[in-house]
C-alpha cells in the first residue's frame, strides 16, 4: 500500500502566501517524478508543476515566477511554496506520484486526497 497525504491548504487573502506539503508513505522501492495538480469547480484538473527525482521542474504558464515546487527525497515528501495567491488560484490542490513499490516491476501513478485551496478576501 502507497498512500500520499497532503497538508497546507486553506483560506488566503490575494497576494498572500501558502506552502503545501505531500508526504508519500508505504512499501516504496522507488520515486520518479512527483507533482501537483489542481481542479478548480466547473474545470477540469491542471498540472501546476512537477519535479523529477533530480529535481527538474516544469510550470504551468499561469503559476510561473509565483510558485516554486521541491521535494526532499530523503523524506518521500513534495512541497509547493505558493505565494502572490490571486482568487483563481483558488482550486483543490493534489498532489500525485510516479511511484514502484517494493516488490512491483514497474511504476504506477499516486494520487492524494486533495487539499482545498481558498483566495479571497
Amino acid at each position: 500500500q502507497v498512500q500520499l497525504v497532503e497538508s497546507g491548504g486553506g483560506l488566503v487573502q490575494p497576494g498572500g502566501s501558502l506552502r503545501l506539503s505531500c508526504a508519500a508513505s508505504g512499501n516504496i522501492f522507488s520515486i520518479n517524478a512527483m507533482g501537483w495538480y489542481r481542479q478548480a469547480p466547473g474545470k477540469q484538473r491542471e498540472l501546476v508543476a512537477d519535479i523529477t527525482s533530480g529535481g527538474s521542474t516544469k510550470y504551468a504558464d499561469s503559476v510561473k515566477g509565483r510558485f516554486t515546487i521541491s521535494r526532499d527525497n530523503a523524506k518521500d515528501t513534495v512541497y509547493l511554496q505558493m505565494s502572490s495567491l490571486k482568487p483563481e488560484d483558488t482550486a483543490v490542490y493534489y498532489c500525485n506520484a510516479d511511484i514502484q513499490r517494493v516488490g512491483v516491476r514497474y511504476a504506477y501513478d499516486y494520487w492524494g486526497q486533495g487539499t482545498q485551496v481558498t483566495v479571497s478576501s
